[in-house]
């Protein structure tokens, strides 16, 4: 049993454990090439982020979805760099939006630089992305063009709040899914249809796709109020310090608005509502969250969408792709605790 990726899924298969490691392999360079430029500074900021790591977990997926038809077919490594592509230009951006300062443990572009500096470099990636995209073929290019409107609407959903009467659970549910549910979607879709794998398997792995990247941000959520330390060099409590209302705080305003709230519900609620950039008082917010039901509420929510993406794999045929897919469902619930 090997751990394949910065993800760290467990592979039990040598061989697809060799063919997944020799695709990431390739899509590591791929993106190092994507992202040279004839201008140095160009090539600096691009490769600002690449070279600072990351789960690779979109790439991950890329390669075990072409496990069901030809892992060696020309279109999957291509593919595999293109989402990764993609979701490292939406980094650079939400980094700007968010006023990161810092991103996989090293400085934002943002802090290293400017945001002007930031936003360009992502419209950069997202430009090599398409370059990568044309030739891969016309269905390529709108599979990831509706992809990507999805995870701008997202963005744009985050952004303006929920709608007059909508729940605001329901509305984040709907936000992940386009922000991050998405692009994972369509690495489950590259990989397979790259392959040649057959219709039926590549909307089977479509659909696994959002439902474990809708998990993967859930566990994300948990994680950013339970850990000590981030995978992804953020620090514990960032969402939280930047006023990002994650699922757990979600769940404690619903809870405070509820006939059932407690004292200490509307206390926790009316904290996380205040200015959380003092240290004291997000410490204090940090360790209420840790200690609230609504914690292990969104754990719950975490593996009920694991689970669901799992339950998508019944009907492919048993090898050792189908189980590494059906590990990758544990690690996401592990991340969360």
């Amino acid at each position: 049993m090997t751990v394949v990726g910065h993800f760290g899924l467990s592979v039990r298969d040598q061989a697809l454990e060799a063919d997944v490691q020799a695709g990431l392999a390739a899509v590591e360079e791929g993106l190092i090439e994507a992202t040279k430029s004839d201008v140095p500074f160009i090539t600096e900021a691009a490769q600002h982020l690449v070279r600072a790591g990351g789960k690779r977990f979109r790439p991950l997926l890329v390669a075990l979805a072409a496990q069901f038809g030809d892992p060696y077919a020309p279109g999957v490594v291509p593919s595999g760099v293109v989402v990764e592509l993609t979701h490292l230009a939406t980094l650079y951006h939400d980094d700007v939006m968010d006023e990161a300062d810092v991103r996989r443990g090293v400085a934002s572009a943002n802090a290293n630089w400017d945001n002007s500096v930031a936003v360009l470099t992502g419209d950069f990636l997202f430009a090599r992305a398409s370059h990568i995209l044309a030739d891969l073929g016309p269905e390529a290019v709108r599979i990831q063009a509706e992809a990507f409107e999805r995870l701008v609407t997202g963005q744009i959903l985050e952004t303006a709040g929920p709608a007059e009467g909508q729940d605001p659970i329901d509305h984040y549910l709907e936000v992940i899914g386009g922000k991050t549910g998405s692009l994972i979607a369509v690495a489950g879709r590259f990989g397979a249809m790259m392959s040649g794998a057959d219709e039926r398997i590549v909307s089977i792995l479509t659909q696994y796709g959002e439902r474990i990247g809708v998990a993967f941000q859930l566990a994300d959520d948990v994680l950013d109020i339970s850990s000590e330390t981030r995978e992804s060099g953020k620090t514990p409590g960032t969402d939280l310090r930047e006023g990002i209302p994650t699922l757990p705080v979600l769940y404690v305003r619903a809870r405070a608005a509820s006939s059932e709230a407690t004292p200490e519900d509307r206390e926790l609620a009316a904290l996380l509502a205040g200015d959380l950039t003092d240290d004291a008082r997000h410490a204090e917010a940090l360790a209420g969250l840790r200690a609230h039901p609504a914690l292990e509420q969104a754990r719950r929510d975490t593996v009920r969408y694991a689970e669901a993406a799992r339950e998508m794999l019944a009907p492919l045929p048993e090898n050792a792709a189908k189980a590494a897919l059906s590990g990758l469902c544990e690690a996401v619930v592990h991340r969360a605790g």
